[in-house]
């Protein structure tokens, strides 16, 4: 993981949702789930230690400072962090905000307000022509996720919120091959700033706009850009990593015009046949990328053995079948959700490695990938327990 990509999407996560349609081809009744396990064996006060040392190091970090005193929202340590660490405030019985939450909070909605003041997080002087419109793009819609994820236990969207939507339909293509979807951040590394992301950042919109309360998506104004949204996403999806699609899973959840049922099937029949023995998947799995870079990734794979189950394949795999409707007494399901439980680490973290090589895993920058995973785990496990979206008191 380079610098480059400190500030750029997530994966991670966002709001958790209701329960979707049930799974077509995984209804079985089984008397083998009878004492999930998996429900007390992690430790949600490990967890939030490990994600709140981790937002302190990043506020901190000189390479995550934007202008007008913000913080970059980055994809794998600032996201998650802001999704996942109310829902563990909630579990362990916490009052209100502690001040590494407030301090995140307060630069993205700082961000937001001054949108037409702050700088983009790349620019073209410093990273070449286009990355200005990309990193402006990519910011306006991870803006709008976190911040409606916040008002998705309200019943209205906040003015600030609605300012962040604005911000990110201005910027939505209009024509052309990403048309109803955006200018995505691409550096090359898959899987969150490489050519095929802007697919996966305009699902990440879909699952925000279909947890938002209220009227919002009725809005005239707003039904136009849905509607572009929708039809690129259905255009774009054949030609998807399964990464990708998974998340058009879990939008589906609120919306599911998005997928045929056909499509539906097909994929978890895919992710059911990529289940490891252990129970987990491995994220190079789910992104595999084509041509020469495919040979050259799969390489390094094998030797540098990431092509193992880890947090972030595992969680993501969890939640977007939960969210679209499957049981614990689903044995994908079950088995998933006990690899969760049995492999967080002392530190509270679960692990990932990044598909495209990075630094000692222990260091501050080679835990970027686990700071995602955790994200994901915690969420997949709280999700089952019916936990709903997390709202964080303004």
């Amino acid at each position: 993981m380079t610098i480059r990509a400190a500030c750029i999407f997530l994966v991670a996560a966002l709001s958790v949702g209701g329960i979707g349609t049930w799974r077509a081809i995984h209804l079985k009744e089984t008397s083998a789930v009878t004492s999930p396990s998996y429900l007390k064996s992690w430790s949600p006060s490990a967890a939030a230690s490990y994600l709140d040392a981790r937002e302190v190091w990043w506020q901190k970090w000189p390479s995550a400072q934007m202008d007008h005193g913000t913080v970059c929202i980055s994809c794998h340590t600032v996201v998650p962090y802001a999704l996942v660490r109310p829902a563990l405030r909630q579990r362990l019985g916490e009052k209100g905000m502690n001040g590494t939450e407030r301090t995140m909070l307060a630069s993205v909605e700082k961000r937001v307000s001054d949108w037409s003041r702050v700088t983009p997080y790349y620019t073209d002087a410093t990273f070449g022509p286009g990355k200005s419109a990309q990193s402006r793009a990519t910011e306006a819609v991870l803006n709008a996720v976190i911040l409606s994820a916040f008002d998705s236990t309200s019943s209205h969207l906040s003015p600030l919120t609605q300012t962040a939507f604005e911000n990110a339909w201005a910027l939505q293509e209009e024509a052309g091959e990403k048309a109803g979807g955006w200018n995505w951040q691409d550096f090359h590394l898959a899987p969150w700033e490489s050519t095929e992301s802007g697919y996966q950042g305009a699902a990440l919109m879909a699952v925000a706009l279909g947890n938002t309360p209220g009227d919002y998506l009725r809005e005239p104004g707003v039904h136009k850009h849905l509607a572009r949204l929708k039809d690129y996403l259905h255009r774009q999806y054949a030609v998807q990593p399964l990464m990708n699609q998974l998340y058009v899973l879990w939008a589906s959840a609120r919306m599911p015009e998005l997928m045929s049922s056909v499509d539906r099937t097909k994929l978890i029949e895919k992710i059911d046949g990529l289940q490891l023995r252990d129970g987990g998947w491995a994220l190079p799995s789910l992104d595999q990328q084509p041509g020469l870079k495919r040979y050259l990734l799969d390489r390094w794979k094998q030797m540098s053995n990431t092509a193992e189950s880890d947090g972030c394949a595992t969680g993501l795999v969890v939640l977007a079948l939960e969210e679209d409707g499957a049981k614990p007494r689903d044995p994908v399901l079950n088995r998933g959700l006990e690899w969760l439980a049995a492999h967080q680490a002392k530190d509270g973290s679960w692990w990932a490695s990044s598909l495209n090589g990075s630094p000692d895993r222990d260091s501050d920058l080679g835990r970027f990938m686990s700071d995602a995973a955790t994200g994901y785990a915690v969420l997949a496990l709280e999700n089952i327990k019916g936990v709903g979206p997390v709202s964080i008191p303004r």
